[in-house]
């Protein structure tokens, strides 16, 4: 069975694309077949891997039910790195999917053909910066999250919100076994004395749900994206490389 991992957060700008590409391009590196998935209609992961946004190919006739599953999944120039890629069609979903009973499913429904065994080892979905319809499908498809948070005191303010909507996902049985994988801290510039309270103030509260490693500001990780690589493919020695 694939594990589904969501990179999430509510808040824009925190490095969930960035964090879904490099770690969807590092496992299939290692050899892990990797599916990602594109939620964002600003298809920046599409982009990002090589690949244009086609609104008649990917994730919004998936989930409206008009491509089946396998014909949603598109190669990329990177062995063992498929993706379902996103488009500008996307933005108008909420309100097609509201008028649908039992809405919250669709992207769970979606997925299930993806999810037996010898098709894929990880499936990442990057998730849209909201906490709207589509971001409750995302919960309720996934298995786990990985929440980036930039080292700013203001990314830190929408952590309980957050936490509280997957409380509310878990006890309402859409999704009982959702669990926070960790918590990733991005941007962090270990220059500042801000950078280093901030992830100090984290650390003490989050304890063991933060992550060793820390993703470093980068030019190399800001630069990928316009090259339409993951930064494995862009520079493999670098920090942000490394880091992921």
């Amino acid at each position: 069975m694939s594990k589904i991992i969501a990179i999430a957060n509510q808040k824009g700008g925190v490095g969930k694309t960035t964090t879904a590409v490099s770690l969807a391009a590092a496992l299939a590196a290692l050899g892990k077949r990797v599916l990602l998935i594109d939620l964002d209609p600003q298809a920046n992961a599409t982009t990002g891997v090589g690949l244009q946004p086609v609104p008649e190919l990917g994730i919004y006739p998936l989930m409206i039910g008009q491509k089946s599953a396998s014909e949603s999944v598109l190669p990329t120039a990177y062995e063992n790195l498929f993706l379902i890629p996103s488009s500008y069609h996307l933005s108008g979903i909420e309100i097609e999917l509201a008028r649908e009973e039992n809405f919250q499913f669709h992207l769970k429904k979606s997925l299930e053909p993806l999810k037996a065994p010898g098709t894929f080892d990880f499936i990442f979905i990057d998730s849209p910066p909201s906490l709207g319809i589509l971001f409750t499908n995302v919960l309720c498809a996934s298995d786990t999250l990985i929440v980036p948070v930039q080292a700013e005191y203001y990314s830190l303010e929408g952590l309980g919100l957050l936490w509280h909507v997957v409380e509310q996902v878990q006890t309402s049985g859409f999704n009982s076994h959702l669990k926070v994988e960790g918590i990733l801290i991005t941007m962090f510039d270990g220059r500042t004395n801000h950078s280093n309270q901030v992830l100090a103030d984290v650390r003490q509260h989050m304890g063991e749900l933060i992550y060793n490693a820390v993703i470093p500001r980068s030019v190399r990780l800001s630069e990928a994206p316009s090259f339409g690589k993951p930064i494995l493919y862009h520079d493999r020695s670098s920090t942000g490389s490394v880091a992921y």
